[in-house]
């Protein structure tokens, strides 16, 4: 089985910062993209950032320049610092990894954590 774990959520005043991550574990072979989404209640899960093996990486407009997706591929982990935290950035974010896992390879994603920015 394969499983992301996130971390880091929680709740920041506007304009403050919070540092994601998300490990991989189980039988991975190989992992290609990896990033996060975010989705509220009603609403479509929209792209935050992803970073593929290359270190090609592709932000949501409203992230760019705020927030920066990096990875550690010998730890098969991903993060995701955000600083200028706005409260439209209030969601659940999730970890997503394309992984080849035996002779299976596709899309995975964490269980959500859950980020708030409140004054």
């Amino acid at each position: 089985q394969v499983q992301l774990v996130e971390s880091g959520g929680g709740l920041v005043q506007p304009g403050g910062s919070l540092r994601l991550s998300c490990a991989a574990s189980g039988s991975i072979r190989s992992l290609d993209s990896m990033g996060w989404y975010r989705q509220n209640p009603g609403k479509q899960r929209e792209l935050v950032a992803v970073l593929d093996t290359g270190g090609l990486t592709k932000y949501g407009d409203s992230v760019k320049g705020r927030f920066t997706v990096s990875r550690d591929n010998a730890k098969m982990s991903v993060y995701l610092q955000m600083n200028s935290l706005k409260p439209e950035d209030t969601a659940i974010y999730y970890c997503y990894a394309y992984i080849f896992s035996g002779p299976y390879a596709g899309d995975h994603w964490g269980q959500g954590t859950q980020v708030t920015v409140s004054s």
